[in-house]
């Protein structure tokens, strides 16, 4: 029996509603719930197989559903993708020969982010991870995310869908979840909580069975302390962790993670549905450009859209901790 949750877009889904994979009615659904961490045990529950994670992915991204406890409270969602099973530490292939079991070792890893610096919408984490020696040949073509064009960049994301041995996270940090972090009376800062949501995606691959041998991570911060730090957090595990600036652009499993990050931003925001309609459309519907403060388009729409839905100020795409919002809000010290 599940917790009475429900995740919300223009059409509300609960645990109980069916949710059909974009283009085959036939394959298997996936659960809502699987989208945050069991409340029995803590843990994140990966999808069952590729076509249940394609379906998940895609009422994330094109549905942009999201559980409805993260717009007012609590984490937003987390899609732990099926377990490539060349990376499973129990992989029954170990145990045909013990000596290349012996040498087989665990996966590589790489984490990384997108959306950091946006007024509008979500940061998002993508992590990526495969076996280097048990895996089909992995795409050549990754590099860091912000460097390729959009249309290279979707096509490396389907691929990475679509390899078996491939497997990846996506960790959702709503704009309402990033405000209410920064303002409550001890701020949670940006920094803390993308170094929490690289954590949280390491602890569902390991506690999903993989061993992880190699971490790629793109520092926040200063490398050299976040590296101690997730030493420490993972220590007994025996994962080397390599953290370093522009560690995108250098290491493939990072790359890929930028992939993900960044295609999945970009489609949330494409296709985002207003949870507070029909009560309130905003002006200009998504004419917002990339939502940075520095953006013209970003800038007009957040004049266009400030306190017509009194007494909310902004629609709950917004980042109501930034400056720019608060500015326009009448708030802070360079309040308007």
């Amino acid at each position: 029996q599940h917790e009475p949750w429900t995740m919300t877009a223009d059409k509300a889904v609960s645990f109980e509603d069916s949710v059909d994979t974009p283009d085959d009615s036939s394959s298997p659904l996936f659960d809502p719930a699987s989208l945050l961490p069991s409340p029995e045990t803590g843990k994140s529950t990966p999808q069952p197989n590729r076509s249940a994670t394609k379906a998940a992915l895609h009422a994330l991204l094109s549905d942009t559903i999201r559980p409805s406890p993260c717009n007012v409270f609590g984490s937003g969602p987390l899609l732990v993708s099926d377990i490539p099973q060349s990376a499973r530490s129990n992989d029954s292939n170990d145990t045909k020969n013990d000596s290349d079991s012996t040498k087989s070792g665990g996966v590589i890893m790489g984490i990384d982010e997108a959306g950091r610096g946006p007024a509008l919408g979500p940061m998002t984490y993508g992590a990526a991870y495969w076996h280097p020696t048990k895996s089909q040949p992995i795409p050549p073509d990754f590099n860091d995310s912000k460097q390729l064009s959009a249309e290279k960049r979707q096509v490396l994301f389907n691929q990475i869908q679509s390899h078996e041995d491939i497997g990846f996270v996506l960790r959702v940090i709503h704009a309402s979840e990033i405000s209410r972090n920064m303002m409550r009376k001890s701020p949670y800062n940006l920094n803390a909580m993308s170094h929490d949501c690289a954590m949280e995606m390491i602890w569902a691959v390991l506690h999903a069975g993989v061993t992880i041998d190699t971490c790629y991570v793109d520092t926040v911060g200063m490398p050299d302390a976040y590296r101690s730090k997730l030493e420490r957090v993972f220590e007994g595990h025996n994962i080397n962790f390599v953290v370093e600036k522009k560690a995108d652009a250098k290491y493939a499993p990072c790359s890929a993670a930028s992939v993900v990050a960044k295609e999945s931003r970009d489609a949330i925001v494409q296709n985002w549905k207003w949870s507070e309609m029909p009560n309130f459309i905003p002006q200009n519907d998504h004419e917002f450009g990339s939502g940075y403060p520095s953006d013209p388009k970003c800038v007009q729409w957040m004049k266009s859209n400030c306190n017509v839905d009194r007494p909310f100020g902004f629609p709950d795409f917004v980042r109501f901790s930034w400056g720019p919002t608060k500015k326009l809000l009448g708030e802070g010290p360079d309040a308007a």
